[in-house]
């Protein structure tokens, strides 16, 4: 392994688990931690995470859900690599398979109408004419998926009442419920995340549930920091964290 390749021990995120991340492609952040965790009451046996990355989120979910059989999806080699080598290290074979490969394609590559959750943390921000094409830009901008290609490839994936857990920017919201629909997919409940309480949200964590009507249950803003790099004891709960 290269030198900017390094070994993350999980157990600050309440996970017995360890991970390798390589700083100069991909470096998670509290984005999965809470989507992880806002996917942690998710049922059934068979699990998919799209957009996977080096493999955090199979991993921290490895740790929180019952389902016997956990998949990754990603498009860069490099990161399928290295989420590989993780879940060997931690001998997590038997529940977790990363596949290589863009999630346009990924009825070709997993079965369709299959999954009872799928978990994703996308591309958040569109192109520019600026944009480069390296692994970072293709982690964080649209450049080789889309919104809507993450939401119809989840939609197909999903069983029937199979639910998906994502999480996105705020100002994404409205294209959101606009391709739910498109995709039969019913909202479900939305909760807005805040670095503090005198900012704006920043990120929104939204479960949807296919071939359901959307009923929608907006739950209480969850903040980061109660003071300047002093998380919340919500967020604490979360990494399984016991604060006094």
């Amino acid at each position: 392994m290269t030198s900017t390749i390094s070994l993350e021990d999980l157990s600050h995120c309440g996970c017995p688990y360890k991970i390798y991340q390589d700083k100069n492609k991909f470096c998670f952040g509290i984005d999965a931690i809470l989507l992880a965790d806002y996917a942690k009451n998710g049922r059934g046996k068979k699990a998919c995470d799209l957009c996977t990355g080096n493999g955090i989120i199979p991993i921290l979910l490895a740790n929180k859900i019952k389902a016997e059989t956990i998949h990754g999806l990603e498009l860069q080699h490099s990161m399928v690599e290295l989420a590989k080598e993780s879940i060997s290290l931690n001998k997590l074979e038997n529940r977790i398979t990363i596949f290589e490969g863009n999630l346009k394609d990924a009825c070709s590559i997993l079965k369709k109408n299959t999954y009872d959750l799928i978990t994703v943390n996308p591309p958040y921000m569109k192109p520019n004419a600026q944009t480069e094409k390296n692994p970072k830009s293709i982690a964080r901008q649209e450049i080789q998926c889309n919104l809507e290609d993450v939401i119809k490839a989840s939609s197909d994936l999903l069983k029937s009442n199979g639910k998906l857990y994502m999480i996105h920017r705020p100002n994404r919201l409205g294209e959101i419920f606009t391709l739910f629909e498109e995709y039969n997919l019913g909202a479900r409940r939305l909760r807005l995340v805040q670095p503090t309480e005198k900012n704006k949200p920043t990120m929104l964590l939204i479960e949807a549930e296919k071939c359901a009507r959307p009923e929608l249950t907006v739950e209480t803003i969850l903040t980061v920091y109660s003071k300047p790099g002093i998380y919340t004891e919500e967020i604490n709960k979360i990494y399984g964290r016991n604060i006094n």
